[in-house]
């Protein structure tokens, strides 16, 4: 079982090796994909073996994930392969191996996401105060950076400004949008998040 490990510190030598300067940084998405995709390789070869008829199932199932898979994260394609793995290893009676196997990319994976930065949802916020709005945006950048949300501005004029936001994943904006409404004693203000990504689609 010295492979898996030894697999994952080869493929993090690969992954985390230094950059010339000048170019652009690495994505997170990708060193980490590298650094299990190694370990997966392991792992199949561990049960293929010399079985012809193991290496054409599991590049037949690869296919499948591939092709029949609508996935934006390649993590996520290789933890589905790292499943692929450990159930073909269960199925040809490696159970040793697909345990350990297992309990190793847990592990691993539970490290390399552990230096992943927090993300979240980016919105497009936009904020209607009357015919004053832009008099108001320290309140409304005040209200953002209260409920520690990320924002930037995009557009201003007297009757709108609308920013760029991230919001945490378990993070609802009802509190944010009940203060900025508030802004407005007489009731006429408007508030409106849209999804970023559905409106680039």
């Amino acid at each position: 079982l010295i492979r898996l490990p030894l697999a994952a510190l080869l493929g993090a030598a690969l992954a985390l090796r230094p950059r010339r300067k000048g170019t652009p940084p690495r994505s997170a998405q990708v060193v980490q994909t590298q650094i299990i995709l190694s370990v997966v390789a392991a792992v199949i070869m561990l049960v293929v073996g010399s079985s012809l008829a193991r290496a054409f199932g599991i590049v037949g199932a690869a296919n499948l994930i591939r092709y029949r898979s609508k996935i934006e994260d390649p993590k996520d394609a290789v933890v589905m392969l790292s499943a692929l793995s450990v159930g073909l290893a269960t199925g040809v009676g490696l159970y040793a191996l697909a345990v350990a196997s297992t309990a190793f990319l847990v592990l691993a994976l539970g490290i390399i996401e552990s230096f992943e930065p927090k993300t979240g949802k980016s919105f497009t916020l936009k904020v209607k105060v009357g015919e004053h709005t832009d008099e108001l945006r320290p309140k409304i950048e005040a209200i953002l950076t209260r409920h520690n949300l990320k924002h930037e501005i995009r557009t201003s004029s007297d009757e709108e400004v609308c920013y760029d936001v991230n919001v945490p994943f378990e993070m609802q904006t009802d509190n944010v949008t009940n203060a900025l409404l508030k802004l407005d004693p007489e009731g006429h203000a408007t508030v409106d998040w849209s999804d970023k990504k559905k409106k680039e689609k």
